[in-house]
């Protein structure tokens, strides 16, 4: 049988692969080792530029400081420390610190020499809270003090009141004599206040509740365990 153009045991119509050649300049993988040198220099060169960027930054800001300083002009009674750090002498400003947070510093240092009572700054309903607070340990226990006599004490409202009914007011003194009323005039009449002229704001309200609140929940937590 003629068999010439086909290979033996292939069927016909299909075509033999060549063998791929291996090229010795490109494998097809690494034939070198990593470049040591090319990866020392390279951090040696990034190194170098942190390092000169660093010098930079802390020039310029060094710079920027020397003029806020400047700008701030000398210290005086109105101008101390507050917006700079260190002692009353330093002339350094702090760093990384803004204008609003340090202003409102040296304004809190400022008003700590003012005697009391001081003007509200801010919001002063916690001010009014712990003033009510204050109070309440007045009216509501038993305390002493300096500014009393000695062997006084001060009793609770309540039961200043039990003692009031039990012992009854002490009288007025009788009144010297009558006094002429014009015309138009009338006797002045006393009569108790509507109110105990005492009002709790908003906010302890809602201090009072809120905590109020947090000790119902202790508790049931407590009667859970």
């Amino acid at each position: 049988m003629h068999t010439e153009g086909h290979d033996m045991g292939k069927p016909e119509g299909v075509e033999a692969h060549p063998t791929p050649q291996i090229d010795s300049e490109h494998p097809g993988y690494e034939i070198e080792d990593v470049s040591v040198g090319g990866i020392v220099t390279f951090l040696a060169g990034l190194s170098g530029f942190v390092i000169i960027f660093f010098f930079f930054c802390f020039a310029m800001g060094k710079g920027i400081n020397y003029l806020l300083v400047q700008h701030d002009g000398p210290q005086d009674k109105w101008h101390s420390d507050g917006m700079r750090m260190g002692s009353p002498d330093s002339t350094k400003r702090e760093d990384l610190t803004s204008n609003a947070t340090m202003q409102q510093r040296e304004l809190q240092q400022m008003t700590q020499v003012f005697p009391t009572p001081r003007l509200q700054m801010d919001d002063g309903n916690q001010d009014v809270a712990d003033l009510h607070a204050r109070e309440d340990l007045l009216l509501n226990y038993y305390s002493s003090s300096a500014d009393l006599p000695a062997g006084t004490i001060r009793i609770p409202i309540d039961r200043a009141m039990e003692l009031i009914v039990q012992r009854g007011l002490p009288q007025a003194p009788a009144a010297q004599g009558t006094t002429t009323l014009m015309a138009g005039e009338h006797a002045p009449t006393v009569a108790a206040p509507l109110t105990n002229g005492f009002a709790r704001t908003g906010y302890e309200l809602e201090t009072i509740e809120a905590r109020e609140e947090r000790n119902d929940y202790n508790h049931a937590i407590a009667k859970k365990q």
